[in-house]
């Protein structure tokens, strides 16, 4: 899987490196992006998603489940696409 957040939906941006002469060459901006494990009270079970640091922002805000349904409404991640662990 690609670096994109699943909450989110941000991912890596193409920019340039500007030196002191500003002579420009390409390079990307990553996402601050990490695996996090949260128990799903709605399904009684551990999930495991790829989120940025906004993206945990969001759930903290909203709740894990409107968070996901969000980000399913919107086409960021799929319920398939959601790892269940420990099945």
């Amino acid at each position: 899987m690609s670096k994109i957040c699943q909450i989110t939906g941000k991912k890596a941006q193409v920019g340039n490196n500007v030196s002191h002469s500003k002579h420009r060459t390409k390079r990307t901006f990553d996402v601050n992006l990490f695996k996090k494990k949260f128990y799903y009270v709605e399904e009684a079970c551990w999930i495991s998603l790829k989120i940025s640091a906004a993206g945990l922002r969001t759930i903290n805000r909203l709740g894990l489940d409107a968070a996901l349904k969000q980000a399913v409404a919107k086409g960021y991640v799929d319920w398939k696409d959601i790892k269940v662990i420990g099945e």
